[in-house]
Order: C-alpha cells, then sequence, then structure tokens
C-alpha cells in the first residue's frame, strides 16, 4: 500500500478575530456542535475525524483561507436553508458572481459562502472529479 493509502487530514487551526463566534457560526451552518475548549483551540469535529481547531488572532488581520466541506445530498438543503435563515449569502462560483444559486458540478449541488473572518467556505455534494 502507499502511503497516501495511509496518510489522513487529523485536523487544522482556523485563526479567526473571535473563536467563538466563527466557530459556533460554522457549527451552526454545518448543524454540527462546538467541542469544549482544549488549550487555545476551539474544535468543532467533522463527521470524517477530522477537526477544524479555531485559534483566536487578535493583534492581526486574518487572512482568509479556503475550506471546503463534503455534505451528503439529504442534508444539503438544510445547510442552504440555515444560510438564509442567518441572512448569509451565498453563491454558486467561487468568485461570489451568482449570488443565490447553487452550481451542479460534477453531478452534485455545491456552494460557496464567506464566514465571520472572510474564510471561503465551500459546501458539496460530490467530490471534484481528479484526472
Amino acid at each position: 500500500m502507499s502511503a497516501a493509502q495511509h496518510i489522513q487530514l487529523n485536523h487544522t487551526a482556523v485563526y479567526a478575530s473571535d473563536r467563538w463566534f466563527s466557530a459556533e457560526f460554522l457549527a451552526g451552518i454545518l448543524g454540527l456542535e462546538v467541542g469544549a475548549l482544549f488549550g487555545p483551540f476551539l474544535p468543532v469535529d467533522l463527521g470524517n475525524g477530522v477537526t477544524l481547531d479555531y485559534y483566536e488572532k487578535r493583534d492581526e488581520p486574518v487572512q482568509s483561507q479556503h475550506y471546503a466541506f463534503l455534505v451528503p445530498e439529504d442534508l444539503f438543503d438544510g445547510v442552504i436553508a440555515r444560510l438564509e435563515a442567518a441572512g448569509v449569502t451565498y453563491y454558486a462560483d467561487p468568485s461570489h458572481r451568482e449570488p443565490g444559486r447553487v452550481n451542479d458540478l460534477f453531478g452534485g449541488r455545491g456552494a460557496y459562502f464567506d464566514d465571520p473572518d472572510g474564510h471561503s467556505m465551500e459546501i458539496m455534494t460530490r467530490p471534484y472529479a481528479r484526472p
């Protein structure tokens, strides 16, 4: 077996100006829970064993990153409904030119939205096809 078959992402730090606000925002949109503080980190556990560890950076601006989430088809509409209920604009494209629309890439559905610190969040029901 190759290393690629064994190595998995376990966690990543997500920089935020307010870790509680940002973690609760994403967890609420995705229908997840915020975990207990772990040192300086506030975790949001994903279904595949990966944890987003929110880390507060107050002394410098947060640089925008991109995070993509594979969402089961039967949960996608619920995520869109929570975005709408929260007044968060979502887009069919990463350039944010198609507001209030979803895309149909790779035979699934997807959308992009920004979190409170400007991180580009993506939800999709099918992973990208790789050559």
